[in-house]
């Protein structure tokens, strides 16, 4: 058979191979957020609003929001664009990426809830905003006050918006077109560690301490002398020197809240003076407040502390009355202020 008679041919099977693997080869677009986020953020976290709005510890959280809410262009920006947080937000996402130097470089905060996308759209360009569309999505860009970066807002749909630097935010918009690639559910950087949280969790965070220079010491291990007799708190200072990654999560139940906090760490000597003062602070902490809180001493009690071999956790259930009263604490100090 003749080259002219075969590459009809090779041309023809060519074209149906392509055709049917297109599908295949096709990069599908997610709909995952915690996918949008850098695979080389420093730290992420997680805010799950729907679930918290009935806790002691929302009522607090809410408590924040509105007082911004009563501040000023806030105010009134929440008024052009009808958004009321503790209603319409229901789980807010932030990742924040470290440059080379001592500054954060790069920000990110996804918002899951319901918007009114024109009004959004509307105040954001009174406030001299203008739209640029990208290869993977258009965004409103902000100007910055000359000290800074510019920043952006993308209106993806009703159910999400994306806020950060314009780099931040145009990278999201492409690892969302993209599948998540180059993402945090690539497996790569915190990524790796999103095991060590409960992605259900009312909320969750995960902090890489490598990224923060002035957290870690230059040598493996630290000791801690006092001439005033045992600091649990100190001490805990000086063996978190050698944590590489802190995972924390806390999952709302009814009027308690489970959490836990675990730090990570490859020195076994700094493993055991993590797991030490942690246990002498909560034997601190028990004393301190027999006599004018003496119901909380069971609530201590029933802390754990363990060392699994990479790291230390700590565990509890805070009472809703705990949370109340911390609430209240708070509430006092700010009066006073």
């Amino acid at each position: 058979m003749t080259a002219r008679r075969l590459f009809p041919r090779f041309a023809v099977a060519a074209a149906l191979t392509l055709l049917l693997a297109g599908p295949a080869l096709a990069v599908r677009r997610t709909e995952e957020p915690v996918a949008l986020l850098p695979a080389d953020a420093a730290t992420v976290a997680v805010l799950h609003w729907d679930e918290l709005r009935a806790s002691p510890l929302g009522a607090q959280v809410f408590a924040q929001m509105d007082e911004v809410s009563t501040d000023g262009d806030a105010a009134r920006f929440l008024q052009e664009t009808g958004l009321t947080p503790r209603e319409d937000i229901d789980t807010m996402i932030l990742a924040m990426t470290r440059g080379t130097h001592a500054d954060l470089s790069e920000a990110l905060v996804l918002f899951e809830g319901r918007f009114d996308l024109a009004r959004i759209a509307s105040a954001l360009k009174a406030r001299g905003a203008w739209l640029k569309s990208g290869a993977s999505g258009d965004y409103y860009r902000l100007s910055h006050d000359g000290g800074g970066r510019d920043g952006a807002v993308a209106l993806v749909n009703a159910r999400l918006v994306i806020a950060g630097t314009e780099a931040s935010v145009v990278a999201a918009l492409e690892r969302r077109e993209n599948g998540g690639a180059g993402g945090l559910m690539s497996g790569q950087g915190l990524g790796r560690s999103l095991g060590r949280v409960d992605r259900d969790a009312s909320a969750w965070a995960l902090v890489d301490l490598t990224r923060f220079p002035s957290t870690q010491g230059r040598e493996a291990h630290v000791e801690i002398h006092s001439d005033e007799g045992s600091e649990p708190s100190r001490a805990i200072v000086g063996a978190m020197k050698s944590v590489s990654l802190v995972a924390l999560q806390a999952k709302v139940h009814g009027d308690e809240v489970d959490f836990s906090a675990t730090g990570l760490t490859t020195d076994a000597e700094s493993r055991g003076l993590l797991e030490d003062s942690l246990r002498g602070l909560l034997a601190m902490w028990r004393l301190a407040v027999q006599q004018k809180n003496p119901e909380l001493v069971s609530v201590i009690r029933r802390f754990r502390v363990e060392n699994d071999g990479e790291g230390v956790s700590i565990s509890g259930t805070l009472p809703g009355s705990f949370l109340r009263s911390l609430a209240s604490s708070s509430n006092r100090e700010a009066s006073n202020r």
